[in-house]
């Protein structure tokens, strides 16, 4: 199993939260995922999501508390992934796509009302729209059921 950590950056427009992603196109269709990726040997988690938004957004944060964990598990592909989301806080720049680290076509502001109407990488859209009223650590999530793009 893979382990895949990402960072929760939002802010605010006219009172409402939205959320930073990054958008792919997957066998035709658009899929949003948080800024993230895959560790380098002896990186601990938080640094692997610094260093990645580092290279591909240009901007530095810092990273607060873990929100939640959970396992994709794509047992036909065998890719299965534990995400592990975490808060980013204290964005010193504007984030700006890096063609050269990443091969995402552009990073987008979704609103967090809507979050469960997109396709989302992982798909944890419903389960993060609570803990913007709470901000309470949402936990072990468990499986994270999700569609599959070629």
């Amino acid at each position: 199993m893979k382990v895949r950590p990402s960072a929760l950056i939002w802010h605010q427009v006219d009172g409402q939260p939205q959320v930073l992603f990054m958008r792919y196109s997957y066998g035709g269709q658009d899929v949003y995922a948080l800024p993230g990726g895959n560790p380098d040997r002896g990186e601990i988690l938080t640094e692997t999501v610094i260093r990645e938004i580092r290279e591909e957004l240009g901007v530095s944060v810092d990273i607060g508390e873990m929100i939640l964990a959970g396992e994709m598990l794509l047992t036909e592909r065998n890719d299965d992934v534990l995400h592990v989301v975490f808060a980013a806080r204290n964005i010193k720049g504007e984030p700006t796509l890096n063609p050269d680290e990443t091969t995402a076509l552009d990073l987008v502001w979704l609103p967090v009302a809507e979050l469960d109407k997109f396709n989302l990488y992982p798909n944890i859209g419903a389960r993060l729209q609570p803990w913007f009223s709470s901000a309470t650590y949402l936990g072990y999530v468990g499986r994270i059921e999700q569609e599959y793009f070629e």
